[in-house]
């Protein structure tokens, strides 16, 4: 076994990560309500000893001219469902994306906190402010904020959610029947913090978890992001298509992570990775087409909304139009994000359909065989690009359960991933210092 093992999330959509996913004849259309395709999801990432179950959220939904959807929505209340699947799993670890721009730091702290110890160390939070201003019409009448304020509003955010986690010390529950001694004087204390954006007296009304805090997670890749990653996050769920991207991303990451005072090392890298695999090589691409066949122009369309443009704008075979190209941002799509698919459209003049067969809603895309697929994410890591990838299989559960049973093993014979959970919490997969 190497000294450096790979890390695992997996990244869970509803039904998969194609837009068709869905409509597969070995999916189930409805599965993303149905409580027991989750509970086999967690319990199969965790026969393959997964680091963690991701799972992302947007607070709204946008439906067509005609009232319908075009696939499942992310339905479930983040942490409502992993709460469920904390009582069915053991080891995996639970990360939930919660808003700062929609919620309270009381309120995100509280939950998070239980969870942890509901789940005896599991938790993670995935910190995002929301770029859709679709989710603002949701949550009172305030308009949708500016990026540079949202981001503000979450870096205060963050710090007065770890004030909570540490308004407790470790020590602090003693439960002496005898002498009616439930807490040790002093060691639970108000935060009392007075900000730019919150107010808040504190202490937490739960104790100090099994984890010191819960994992902290970013998602996002604009300087803001970054920023704010530097300064808070454990992990980071990037997007970078190429290996030139993630080894830049790798080196700013750092020096940023160092310039906030933290090691260089303090943060666990694992981009996104969408992947279709077959037996053969002609099996993976022959599934890759059936769905894409079935999405039809549902991807250009998908394609178009995550560029932030209509779908009017775009041309199956033509390049993307210079304009965009020469755009610098759009308030209501991740920047950071989009900025990966310009990058490669930029430097080698793709048409939208050669995008497409390189990126899934901007991360990187393999078809293939075990074998191709791991050899892809052995080059990142050896590279030392990466720490891990979040999976982000064509169809649940089929995608997942032939990553468990036909690529695991391929990285294990290689020495680049573990036999087994070596401990109990989520710190403990991913080999984070407890705060």
């Amino acid at each position: 076994m190497s000294r450096r093992q790979l890390h695992f999330g997996l990244n869970v959509l509803s039904d998969g990560m194609h837009p068709a996913a869905w409509q597969a004849p070995y999916a189930d259309p409805l599965g993303f309500i149905k409580p027991e395709q989750w509970t086999h999801l967690a319990r199969t990432a965790e026969r393959g000893a997964l680091d963690a179950i991701f799972l992302a959220d947007i607070p709204s939904l946008t439906a067509k001219g005609d009232g319908g959807l075009s696939g499942p929505p992310l339905s479930f209340d983040p942490l409502v469902l992993l709460s469920v699947l904390a009582s069915q799993t053991s080891h995996i670890g639970l990360v939930g994306t919660v808003s700062t721009s929609f919620e309270e730091p009381y309120n995100v702290a509280r939950r998070f906190a239980s969870l942890d110890h509901l789940s005896r160390g599991r938790a993670a939070w995935n910190v995002v402010t929301t770029a859709d201003a679709s989710a603002a019409q949701n949550f009172g009448a305030a308009p949708h904020r500016p990026r540079a304020e949202r981001y503000a509003r979450a870096d205060e955010f963050v710090d007065v959610v770890k004030a909570l986690w540490d308004s407790w010390d470790e020590d602090a529950l003693i439960g002496e029947q005898s002498t009616g001694r439930f807490t040790a004087a002093g060691s639970v204390r108000p935060i009392n913090h007075r900000g730019t954006y919150y107010q808040v007296q504190g202490p937490l009304n739960v104790p100090r978890t099994p984890q010191g805090r819960p994992v902290l997670v970013q998602a996002g890749g604009s300087p803001a992001g970054l920023g704010l990653a530097a300064r808070h996050a454990e992990m980071v769920f990037a997007a970078q298509a190429t290996l030139e991207s993630a080894l830049l991303f790798r080196r700013q990451l750092r020096a940023q992570t160092e310039a906030a005072g933290r090691p260089a090392d303090a943060i666990r890298i694992l981009p996104g990775l969408s992947f279709v695999l077959g037996g053969t090589e002609a099996e993976a691409h022959r599934r890759h087409q059936d769905l894409n066949d079935l999405a039809g122009d549902r991807r250009l369309h998908n394609f178009a909304w995550q560029l932030g443009v209509d779908a009017d704008a775009l041309r199956w075979d033509e390049p993307l139009p210079d304009w965009l190209l020469d755009t610098q941002e759009l308030s209501r799509v991740s920047q950071g994000a989009r900025d990966i698919v310009l990058d490669i459209a930029r430097r080698e003049r793709l048409t939208v359909r050669q995008l497409l067969d390189r990126v899934i809603t901007w991360h990187r895309l393999i078809v293939g065989t075990p074998e191709q697929l791991a050899d892809a994410i052995s080059e990142w890591f050896e590279a030392d690009a990466v720490d891990g990838f979040n999976l982000m299989p064509d169809v649940q559960p089929s995608g997942l359960e032939a990553f468990v049973d036909h690529v695991i093993p391929i990285l294990r014979r290689r020495g680049l991933f573990r036999q087994s959970y070596e401990g109990n919490t989520l710190r403990d997969h991913l080999g984070l210092v407890r705060p």
